[in-house]
Protein backbone atom coordinates (compact mmCIF):
# COMPACT_ATOMS: atom_id res chain seq x y z
CA UNK A 1 0.00 0.00 0.00
CA UNK A 2 1.42 3.38 -0.96
CA UNK A 3 1.69 5.87 1.88
CA UNK A 4 1.28 9.58 1.19
CA UNK A 5 4.45 11.58 1.68
CA UNK A 6 4.11 13.53 4.92
CA UNK A 7 4.42 17.27 5.13
CA UNK A 8 7.76 18.72 6.27
CA UNK A 9 8.15 19.06 10.04
CA UNK A 10 6.53 22.17 11.45
CA UNK A 11 8.17 24.36 14.09
CA UNK A 12 6.90 23.96 17.62
CA UNK A 13 4.20 26.53 18.48
CA UNK A 14 5.33 29.37 20.74
CA UNK A 15 2.42 28.89 23.13
CA UNK A 16 1.88 25.88 25.36
CA UNK A 17 1.79 22.67 23.35
CA UNK A 18 -1.45 20.71 23.08
CA UNK A 19 -2.05 17.95 25.62
CA UNK A 20 -1.05 14.42 24.77
CA UNK A 21 -3.81 12.23 23.38
CA UNK A 22 -5.81 10.56 26.12
CA UNK A 23 -4.42 12.79 28.90
CA UNK A 24 -4.09 16.32 30.17
CA UNK A 25 -0.33 16.70 30.61
CA UNK A 26 1.61 18.70 28.04
CA UNK A 27 4.67 17.26 26.28
CA UNK A 28 7.15 18.96 28.60
CA UNK A 29 5.60 17.21 31.60
CA UNK A 30 5.48 13.86 29.80
CA UNK A 31 9.13 14.13 28.80
CA UNK A 32 10.13 14.75 32.43
CA UNK A 33 8.37 11.62 33.66
CA UNK A 34 11.03 9.20 32.38
CA UNK A 35 13.22 10.54 35.19
CA UNK A 36 11.23 8.18 37.39
CA UNK A 37 12.45 5.22 35.31
CA UNK A 38 15.87 6.23 33.96
CA UNK A 39 17.11 2.72 33.23
CA UNK A 40 14.06 1.44 31.37
CA UNK A 41 13.54 4.49 29.17
CA UNK A 42 16.62 4.34 26.96
CA UNK A 43 15.13 6.22 23.99
CA UNK A 44 13.37 9.05 25.83
CA UNK A 45 16.58 10.98 26.48
CA UNK A 46 18.04 10.72 22.99
CA UNK A 47 14.71 11.12 21.15
CA UNK A 48 12.64 13.68 23.09
CA UNK A 49 9.44 13.14 21.12
CA UNK A 50 5.99 12.57 22.64
CA UNK A 51 4.06 10.69 19.92
CA UNK A 52 0.30 11.21 19.90
CA UNK A 53 -0.64 10.05 16.39
CA UNK A 54 1.06 7.92 13.77
CA UNK A 55 0.41 6.49 10.32
CA UNK A 56 2.81 4.65 8.05
CA UNK A 57 6.22 6.31 8.17
CA UNK A 58 4.97 9.39 10.01
CA UNK A 59 4.73 10.21 13.71
CA UNK A 60 3.08 13.37 14.96
CA UNK A 61 4.34 14.65 18.29
CA UNK A 62 2.36 16.41 21.01
CA UNK A 63 4.14 19.61 19.95
CA UNK A 64 2.51 19.41 16.50
CA UNK A 65 5.67 18.44 14.64
CA UNK A 66 5.78 15.53 12.19
CA UNK A 67 8.65 13.09 11.96
CA UNK A 68 9.72 10.39 9.53
CA UNK A 69 10.19 7.32 11.73
CA UNK A 70 13.16 5.18 10.68
CA UNK A 71 13.34 3.52 14.08
CA UNK A 72 10.11 1.58 13.42
CA UNK A 73 9.96 0.13 16.90
CA UNK A 74 13.42 -1.37 16.43
CA UNK A 75 12.17 -3.16 13.32
CA UNK A 76 8.84 -4.25 14.82
CA UNK A 77 6.74 -2.20 12.41
CA UNK A 78 7.18 -3.94 9.06
CA UNK A 79 4.18 -2.05 7.65
CA UNK A 80 4.73 1.15 9.59
CA UNK A 81 2.35 2.63 12.13
CA UNK A 82 -1.35 1.72 12.16
CA UNK A 83 -1.46 0.04 8.78
CA UNK A 84 -5.08 -0.57 7.69
CA UNK A 85 -4.67 -4.36 7.35
CA UNK A 86 -3.30 -4.57 10.89
CA UNK A 87 -6.06 -2.38 12.34
CA UNK A 88 -8.70 -4.39 10.50
CA UNK A 89 -7.32 -7.69 11.81
CA UNK A 90 -7.24 -6.39 15.39
CA UNK A 91 -10.73 -4.94 15.04
CA UNK A 92 -12.17 -8.25 13.86
CA UNK A 93 -10.90 -10.03 16.96
CA UNK A 94 -12.20 -7.30 19.26
CA UNK A 95 -15.60 -7.25 17.56
CA UNK A 96 -15.93 -11.03 17.62
CA UNK A 97 -15.95 -11.29 21.40
CA UNK A 98 -13.20 -13.90 21.26
CA UNK A 99 -10.88 -14.16 24.28
CA UNK A 100 -7.81 -11.96 24.04
CA UNK A 101 -5.56 -14.24 26.08
CA UNK A 102 -5.81 -18.02 26.36
CA UNK A 103 -2.29 -19.21 27.22
CA UNK A 104 -1.61 -21.73 24.44
CA UNK A 105 -5.10 -23.14 23.90
CA UNK A 106 -5.89 -23.81 20.25
CA UNK A 107 -7.97 -21.06 18.63
CA UNK A 108 -8.98 -20.16 15.06
CA UNK A 109 -6.79 -17.03 15.34
CA UNK A 110 -3.75 -19.08 16.30
CA UNK A 111 -4.44 -21.58 13.53
CA UNK A 112 -4.61 -18.80 10.94
CA UNK A 113 -1.34 -17.30 12.20
CA UNK A 114 0.52 -20.62 12.10
CA UNK A 115 -0.80 -21.37 8.60
CA UNK A 116 0.39 -17.99 7.31
CA UNK A 117 3.73 -18.32 9.07
CA UNK A 118 4.42 -21.72 7.49
CA UNK A 119 3.44 -20.33 4.07
CA UNK A 120 6.37 -17.90 4.35
CA UNK A 121 9.06 -20.21 5.77
CA UNK A 122 11.74 -21.68 3.48
CA UNK A 123 10.05 -24.83 2.08
CA UNK A 124 12.83 -27.21 3.12
CA UNK A 125 12.56 -25.93 6.69
CA UNK A 126 8.75 -25.80 6.83
CA UNK A 127 8.46 -29.40 5.65
CA UNK A 128 9.84 -30.72 8.92
CA UNK A 129 9.22 -27.87 11.33
CA UNK A 130 7.17 -27.40 14.47
CA UNK A 131 6.25 -24.14 16.17
CA UNK A 132 6.08 -23.22 19.83
CA UNK A 133 5.06 -19.94 21.42
CA UNK A 134 6.85 -18.46 24.40
CA UNK A 135 7.01 -15.15 26.25
CA UNK A 136 6.34 -12.17 24.01
CA UNK A 137 9.87 -10.84 23.39
CA UNK A 138 12.71 -11.89 21.15
CA UNK A 139 14.85 -12.45 24.23
CA UNK A 140 12.22 -14.89 25.54
CA UNK A 141 12.40 -16.77 22.26
CA UNK A 142 16.21 -16.94 22.35
CA UNK A 143 16.06 -18.30 25.90
CA UNK A 144 13.39 -20.83 24.86
CA UNK A 145 15.53 -21.94 21.92
CA UNK A 146 18.47 -22.50 24.25
CA UNK A 147 16.35 -24.67 26.53
CA UNK A 148 15.10 -26.59 23.51
CA UNK A 149 18.53 -27.51 22.15
CA UNK A 150 19.96 -28.22 25.59
CA UNK A 151 17.21 -30.71 26.31
CA UNK A 152 17.46 -32.22 22.84
CA UNK A 153 21.25 -32.71 22.89
CA UNK A 154 21.88 -33.24 26.58
CA UNK A 155 24.62 -30.63 26.34
CA UNK A 156 24.83 -27.21 27.98
CA UNK A 157 27.32 -25.02 26.10
CA UNK A 158 26.42 -22.46 23.46
CA UNK A 159 28.40 -20.86 20.64
CA UNK A 160 27.69 -17.24 19.75
CA UNK A 161 29.54 -14.35 18.10
CA UNK A 162 31.23 -11.10 18.94
CA UNK A 163 28.89 -8.16 18.43
CA UNK A 164 25.82 -10.33 18.99
CA UNK A 165 22.74 -8.93 20.71
CA UNK A 166 20.08 -11.52 21.48
CA UNK A 167 18.20 -9.56 24.16
CA UNK A 168 18.37 -8.54 27.80
CA UNK A 169 17.03 -11.39 30.04
CA UNK A 170 19.50 -13.84 31.50
CA UNK A 171 19.23 -16.57 28.88
CA UNK A 172 19.49 -14.12 26.01
CA UNK A 173 22.35 -12.24 27.66
CA UNK A 174 24.21 -15.54 27.86
CA UNK A 175 23.75 -15.96 24.12
CA UNK A 176 25.10 -12.44 23.67
CA UNK A 177 28.23 -13.49 25.56
CA UNK A 178 27.44 -11.47 28.69
CA UNK A 179 29.41 -13.36 31.29
CA UNK A 180 27.94 -16.86 31.06
CA UNK A 181 30.76 -19.42 31.10
CA UNK A 182 28.60 -21.75 29.02
CA UNK A 183 28.64 -19.32 26.08
CA UNK A 184 31.74 -19.15 23.87
CA UNK A 185 32.02 -16.12 21.61
CA UNK A 186 33.53 -16.56 18.17
CA UNK A 187 34.69 -13.93 15.63
CA UNK A 188 31.93 -12.61 13.37
CA UNK A 189 33.33 -11.80 9.92
CA UNK A 190 33.03 -8.35 8.41
CA UNK A 191 34.93 -6.25 5.93
CA UNK A 192 35.40 -2.94 7.75
CA UNK A 193 36.50 -4.16 11.18
CA UNK A 194 37.59 -7.66 10.26
CA UNK A 195 38.82 -9.47 13.40
CA UNK A 196 41.68 -10.87 11.30
CA UNK A 197 42.54 -7.62 9.56
CA UNK A 198 41.93 -8.89 6.02
CA UNK A 199 38.18 -8.71 5.29
CA UNK A 200 36.44 -10.14 2.25
CA UNK A 201 36.21 -13.87 1.48
CA UNK A 202 39.56 -14.51 3.16
CA UNK A 203 38.37 -13.02 6.44
CA UNK A 204 35.13 -15.03 6.25
CA UNK A 205 37.07 -18.24 5.64
CA UNK A 206 39.37 -17.53 8.59
CA UNK A 207 36.32 -17.00 10.82
CA UNK A 208 34.89 -20.34 9.68
CA UNK A 209 38.20 -22.10 10.34
CA UNK A 210 38.32 -20.54 13.81
CA UNK A 211 34.88 -22.01 14.57
CA UNK A 212 35.94 -25.38 13.23
CA UNK A 213 39.12 -25.32 15.29
CA UNK A 214 37.28 -24.44 18.51
CA UNK A 215 34.92 -27.37 18.00
CA UNK A 216 37.64 -29.82 17.07
CA UNK A 217 39.74 -28.83 20.09
CA UNK A 218 36.72 -29.34 22.35
CA UNK A 219 36.25 -32.91 21.19
CA UNK A 220 33.00 -34.89 20.86
CA UNK A 221 32.37 -34.97 24.60
CA UNK A 222 32.44 -31.20 25.00
CA UNK A 223 30.43 -30.04 21.99
CA UNK A 224 27.95 -27.23 22.59
CA UNK A 225 24.18 -27.62 22.64
CA UNK A 226 23.81 -25.16 19.78
CA UNK A 227 25.21 -22.28 17.76
CA UNK A 228 23.15 -19.07 17.52
CA UNK A 229 23.79 -16.49 14.81
CA UNK A 230 22.16 -13.34 13.43
CA UNK A 231 22.16 -13.36 9.59
CA UNK A 232 22.60 -9.59 9.89
CA UNK A 233 23.81 -8.17 13.19
CA UNK A 234 21.44 -5.32 13.97
CA UNK A 235 22.38 -3.78 17.30
CA UNK A 236 25.94 -4.85 16.52
CA UNK A 237 26.11 -2.21 13.78
CA UNK A 238 24.15 -3.55 10.78
CA UNK A 239 26.71 -6.12 9.69
CA UNK A 240 25.50 -8.66 7.10
CA UNK A 241 26.95 -12.12 7.49
CA UNK A 242 28.75 -13.29 4.33
CA UNK A 243 26.58 -15.89 2.60
CA UNK A 244 29.51 -18.25 2.01
CA UNK A 245 30.40 -18.07 5.71
CA UNK A 246 26.86 -18.98 6.74
CA UNK A 247 26.96 -21.96 4.42
CA UNK A 248 30.25 -23.05 6.01
CA UNK A 249 28.71 -22.72 9.46
CA UNK A 250 25.88 -24.95 8.32
CA UNK A 251 28.36 -27.56 7.09
CA UNK A 252 30.42 -27.38 10.29
CA UNK A 253 27.45 -27.67 12.65
CA UNK A 254 25.66 -30.35 10.62
CA UNK A 255 28.76 -32.54 10.53
CA UNK A 256 28.93 -32.43 14.34
CA UNK A 257 25.16 -32.66 15.07
CA UNK A 258 25.11 -29.16 16.57
CA UNK A 259 21.75 -27.39 16.12
CA UNK A 260 22.08 -24.13 14.17
CA UNK A 261 19.83 -21.40 15.60
CA UNK A 262 19.07 -18.45 13.31
CA UNK A 263 18.08 -15.33 15.26
CA UNK A 264 15.65 -13.62 12.86
CA UNK A 265 14.11 -11.34 15.49
CA UNK A 266 15.12 -8.17 13.65
CA UNK A 267 15.94 -9.52 10.19
CA UNK A 268 12.72 -11.43 9.51
CA UNK A 269 9.53 -10.60 7.58
CA UNK A 270 11.16 -9.07 4.52
CA UNK A 271 13.46 -6.59 6.28
CA UNK A 272 16.68 -7.64 4.49
CA UNK A 273 15.25 -8.15 1.00
CA UNK A 274 14.30 -11.80 1.52
CA UNK A 275 11.38 -12.92 3.64
CA UNK A 276 13.84 -14.52 6.05
CA UNK A 277 17.47 -13.44 5.99
CA UNK A 278 18.83 -17.00 5.95
CA UNK A 279 17.33 -17.33 2.47
CA UNK A 280 20.07 -15.11 1.02
CA UNK A 281 22.57 -17.90 1.70
CA UNK A 282 20.26 -20.84 1.09
CA UNK A 283 20.98 -22.13 4.60
CA UNK A 284 18.31 -24.24 6.30
CA UNK A 285 18.71 -23.84 10.08
CA UNK A 286 17.52 -26.25 12.75
CA UNK A 287 15.83 -23.51 14.77
CA UNK A 288 14.52 -20.05 13.89
CA UNK A 289 13.83 -17.45 16.57
CA UNK A 290 11.16 -14.91 15.54
CA UNK A 291 9.67 -11.83 17.15
CA UNK A 292 9.27 -8.08 16.47
CA UNK A 293 7.62 -7.78 13.03
CA UNK A 294 6.12 -11.27 13.27
CA UNK A 295 3.56 -9.84 15.73
CA UNK A 296 2.44 -7.09 13.38
CA UNK A 297 3.55 -4.39 15.89
CA UNK A 298 2.20 -6.23 18.96
CA UNK A 299 4.25 -8.41 21.34
CA UNK A 300 4.68 -11.94 20.01
CA UNK A 301 7.59 -14.37 19.89
CA UNK A 302 7.87 -17.76 18.24
CA UNK A 303 10.42 -20.57 18.10
CA UNK A 304 10.20 -22.68 14.95
CA UNK A 305 12.31 -25.83 15.11
CA UNK A 306 13.09 -29.09 13.42
CA UNK A 307 10.48 -31.58 14.59
CA UNK A 308 12.93 -34.11 16.05
CA UNK A 309 14.30 -31.48 18.45
CA UNK A 310 11.02 -31.44 20.38
CA UNK A 311 11.30 -33.14 23.77
CA UNK A 312 7.62 -33.76 24.38
CA UNK A 313 7.76 -31.59 27.48
CA UNK A 314 4.85 -29.20 26.84
CA UNK A 315 4.98 -25.59 27.94
CA UNK A 316 8.06 -25.92 30.14
CA UNK A 317 8.17 -22.42 31.63
CA UNK A 318 7.36 -20.90 28.26
CA UNK A 319 5.68 -17.86 29.81
CA UNK A 320 2.04 -16.94 30.49
CA UNK A 321 1.74 -14.46 27.63
CA UNK A 322 2.10 -16.88 24.75
CA UNK A 323 -1.50 -16.80 23.55
CA UNK A 324 -1.91 -13.12 22.58
CA UNK A 325 -4.78 -13.29 20.13
CA UNK A 326 -4.49 -9.68 18.99
CA UNK A 327 -0.80 -10.14 18.19
CA UNK A 328 -1.47 -13.36 16.30
CA UNK A 329 -4.19 -11.67 14.23
CA UNK A 330 -1.97 -8.65 13.53
CA UNK A 331 0.97 -10.93 12.76
CA UNK A 332 -0.98 -13.09 10.32
CA UNK A 333 -2.23 -9.98 8.52
CA UNK A 334 1.30 -8.56 8.32
CA UNK A 335 2.85 -11.80 7.06
CA UNK A 336 0.15 -12.13 4.40
CA UNK A 337 0.50 -8.52 3.26
CA UNK A 338 4.28 -8.71 2.97
CA UNK A 339 4.02 -11.99 1.06
CA UNK A 340 1.21 -11.01 -1.33
CA UNK A 341 2.63 -7.59 -2.15
CA UNK A 342 6.21 -8.88 -2.51
CA UNK A 343 7.50 -6.29 -0.06
CA UNK A 344 10.71 -8.24 0.53
CA UNK A 345 11.66 -7.81 -3.12
CA UNK A 346 10.69 -4.16 -2.85
CA UNK A 347 12.96 -3.78 0.21
CA UNK A 348 15.86 -5.31 -1.72
CA UNK A 349 15.52 -2.89 -4.65
CA UNK A 350 14.91 0.22 -2.56
CA UNK A 351 17.68 -0.67 -0.12
CA UNK A 352 20.17 -1.03 -2.96
CA UNK A 353 19.27 2.44 -4.22
CA UNK A 354 19.52 4.01 -0.76
CA UNK A 355 22.88 2.37 -0.06
CA UNK A 356 24.25 3.64 -3.38
CA UNK A 357 23.28 7.23 -2.60
CA UNK A 358 24.75 7.10 0.91
CA UNK A 359 27.98 5.57 -0.39
CA UNK A 360 28.29 8.39 -2.89
CA UNK A 361 28.00 10.84 -0.01
CA UNK A 362 30.56 8.89 2.03
CA UNK A 363 33.15 9.08 -0.74
CA UNK A 364 33.90 12.72 0.18
CA UNK A 365 33.56 12.38 3.94
CA UNK A 366 36.47 10.72 5.81
CA UNK A 367 34.37 10.68 8.98
CA UNK A 368 32.02 8.18 7.32
CA UNK A 369 33.91 4.94 7.74
CA UNK A 370 31.49 2.62 5.99
CA UNK A 371 27.94 2.47 4.66
CA UNK A 372 26.54 -1.06 4.84
CA UNK A 373 23.37 -3.06 5.12
CA UNK A 374 20.94 -5.36 3.41
CA UNK A 375 17.49 -4.41 2.17
CA UNK A 376 15.92 -1.79 4.44
CA UNK A 377 18.38 -2.45 7.26
CA UNK A 378 21.04 0.21 6.75
CA UNK A 379 23.94 1.48 8.84
CA UNK A 380 26.35 4.43 8.51
CA UNK A 381 29.43 4.02 10.70
CA UNK A 382 31.00 7.30 11.80
CA UNK A 383 34.67 7.41 12.75
CA UNK A 384 37.38 9.76 13.93
CA UNK A 385 40.14 9.73 11.26
CA UNK A 386 42.44 11.65 13.62
CA UNK A 387 41.61 9.65 16.74
CA UNK A 388 44.16 8.14 19.08
CA UNK A 389 46.09 5.40 17.33
CA UNK A 390 44.39 5.94 13.96
CA UNK A 391 47.56 6.97 12.13
CA UNK A 392 49.69 4.21 13.59
CA UNK A 393 47.16 1.44 13.02
CA UNK A 394 46.65 -0.43 9.78
CA UNK A 395 43.00 -0.92 10.69
CA UNK A 396 40.07 1.48 10.42
CA UNK A 397 39.84 4.63 12.56
CA UNK A 398 38.13 4.38 15.96
CA UNK A 399 34.35 4.83 16.18
CA UNK A 400 33.01 8.33 16.88
CA UNK A 401 30.01 7.88 19.21
CA UNK A 402 29.68 11.57 20.07
CA UNK A 403 29.65 12.41 16.38
CA UNK A 404 26.95 9.79 15.79
CA UNK A 405 24.88 11.23 18.63
CA UNK A 406 25.25 14.71 17.11
CA UNK A 407 24.03 13.39 13.75
CA UNK A 408 21.05 11.74 15.47
CA UNK A 409 20.13 15.08 17.07
CA UNK A 410 20.56 16.91 13.76
CA UNK A 411 18.28 14.37 12.10
CA UNK A 412 15.65 14.91 14.78
CA UNK A 413 15.88 18.68 14.23
CA UNK A 414 15.04 17.98 10.59
CA UNK A 415 12.12 15.71 11.41
CA UNK A 416 13.86 12.34 11.01
CA UNK A 417 14.06 9.67 13.71
CA UNK A 418 17.06 7.32 13.46
CA UNK A 419 18.66 4.83 15.82
CA UNK A 420 22.26 4.28 16.94
CA UNK A 421 24.11 1.00 17.38
CA UNK A 422 27.35 -0.78 16.70
CA UNK A 423 30.66 -0.53 18.48
CA UNK A 424 30.40 2.27 21.08
CA UNK A 425 27.13 3.36 19.40
CA UNK A 426 29.00 4.87 16.48
CA UNK A 427 26.62 3.63 13.75
CA UNK A 428 23.59 5.60 12.58
CA UNK A 429 20.89 3.03 11.75
CA UNK A 430 17.88 3.16 9.42
CA UNK A 431 15.00 0.70 9.79
CA UNK A 432 12.18 2.25 7.73
CA UNK A 433 8.93 0.34 7.17
CA UNK A 434 8.69 -1.91 4.12
CA UNK A 435 5.86 0.28 2.82
CA UNK A 436 8.38 3.07 2.15
CA UNK A 437 7.70 4.82 -1.16
CA UNK A 438 10.33 6.19 -3.54
CA UNK A 439 9.43 9.76 -2.55
CA UNK A 440 9.63 8.91 1.13
CA UNK A 441 13.01 7.24 0.66
CA UNK A 442 14.27 10.41 -1.02
CA UNK A 443 12.91 12.51 1.85
CA UNK A 444 14.66 10.29 4.41
CA UNK A 445 17.95 10.46 2.53
CA UNK A 446 17.66 14.22 1.99
CA UNK A 447 17.26 14.81 5.71
CA UNK A 448 19.96 12.34 6.70
CA UNK A 449 22.39 13.72 4.12
CA UNK A 450 21.73 17.28 5.25
CA UNK A 451 22.26 16.31 8.89
CA UNK A 452 25.48 14.46 8.10
CA UNK A 453 26.85 17.25 5.93
CA UNK A 454 25.97 19.94 8.45
CA UNK A 455 27.44 18.14 11.47
CA UNK A 456 30.58 16.94 9.69
CA UNK A 457 31.28 20.39 8.26
CA UNK A 458 30.82 22.24 11.53
CA UNK A 459 32.22 19.76 14.03
CA UNK A 460 34.98 20.75 16.38
CA UNK A 461 37.94 18.35 16.34
CA UNK A 462 37.09 17.08 19.83
CA UNK A 463 33.46 16.29 18.90
CA UNK A 464 34.43 13.10 17.11
CA UNK A 465 36.52 11.83 20.04
CA UNK A 466 35.76 10.26 23.34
Amino acid sequence: MAVTEPAPPQPAPPAAAPPAAGGTAGPEVVLRRPLREPVARTYASSLPVVPVRARGLTIEGADGRRYLDCLSGGGSLALGHNHPVVLEAIGKVLDSGAPLHVMDLATPVEDAFVAELFATLPPAFAARARVRFCGPTGADAVAAAQKLVRRATGRSGLLTFTGADHGAPEGARAASGAGDARATRLPYPQDYRCPFGVGGPEGAELAARWTESVLDDAGPGALPAGLVVEPVQGEGGVIPAPDAWLRRLREITEARAIPLIADEVQTGVGRTGAFWAVEHSGVVPDVMVLSKAVGGSLPLAVVVHREDLGTGEPGARAGAFRGNQLAMAAGAATLAHVRRHRLAERAAALGTRMLARLRALAADQPQIGEVRGRGLMIGVELVDPDGAGAAASAGPPPPAPRLAAAVQRACLDRGLIVDLGGRRSGVVRLLPPLTLTDDQADAVLDRLSEALTCVLASQRPELARQ
